[in-house]
């Protein structure tokens, strides 16, 4: 029997809930749907809370107990920003060894109609923090690009996620053979999942499966942060 009918997993009404929220999204619309709310936000709580033993069992660093150190708000910084929709249309959650505001690598849930994704690595990092993951590829190539070769990485995620610096990144030769590989502003990586993932009686081997493939490069990124940490 798979963890997700042993648990009573059911990702159906967090689905729903936020396909509603997409079309609706206003305060007006989300007071009277308060319920909806909460119960979408207890299955998404209850999913994590099953998957963080799991990710524990992966990788030894994590040190999460709560789900609650792991999910984020719903409700958007909208003052530096055009969009002035009061609510994020998505539930994410990040399982790291410090929680969601650590600096380290770790896994990510992505749930967003249309647009969900399982991922993780180190999104955004602090320049102190994305100097020493490019200084631990520069030093340790080889290594690396076995870890994002491989055929059980590439499986599930392609390059990393989001923009490349044009030039190589300061402080490094512009003839490194693999200057290419330090050029990412972020070290992350995304497998997008169409909606009926979440219904899967095997939803939490499924993730396990891909967070087993993603603790490799994590090891590697959380060896250079976590040095940086210490210094």
């Amino acid at each position: 029997m798979s963890k997700r009918r042993r648990f009573g997993m059911d990702l159906h009404g967090t689905v729903d809930f936020l396909g509603k929220l997409k079309t609706s999204n206003n305060r007006e619309w989300f007071q009277a749907n308060k319920q909806l709310y909460d119960d979408a936000r207890g299955e998404f709580e209850q999913f994590i809370a099953i998957l963080i033993p799991v990710v524990r069992g992966i990788d030894p660093d994590v040190d999460v107990m709560n789900p609650k150190e792991c999910l984020f708000r719903i409700f958007r910084d909208v003052r530096f920003s055009k969009d002035k929709s009061p609510y994020k249309t998505n539930f994410g959650a990040f399982i790291a060894r410090g929680g969601r505001k650590s600096p380290h690598a770790g896994y990510y849930i992505h749930i967003e109609p249309g647009a969900s994704f399982v991922g993780g690595g180190a999104y955004m990092p602090e320049s102190q923090y994305l100097k020493a993951i490019r200084t631990e590829i520069f030093e340790n190539a080889e290594e690396y690009k076995t870890i994002i070769t491989s055929d059980d990485f590439r499986k599930y995620f392609g390059g990393m996620f989001g923009e490349k610096l044009k030039t190589a990144p300061k402080g490094f030769p512009k003839e490194f053979p693999d200057i290419d590989l330090l050029k990412n502003k972020h070290y992350a990586v995304a497998h997008r999942v169409e909606d009926d993932f979440w219904f899967s009686d095997t939803l939490v081997e499924d993730v396990a499966e891909m967070f087993r493939v993603l603790y490799v490069l994590n090891r590697f990124l959380n060896n250079a942060i976590s040095n940086a940490v210490r210094n």
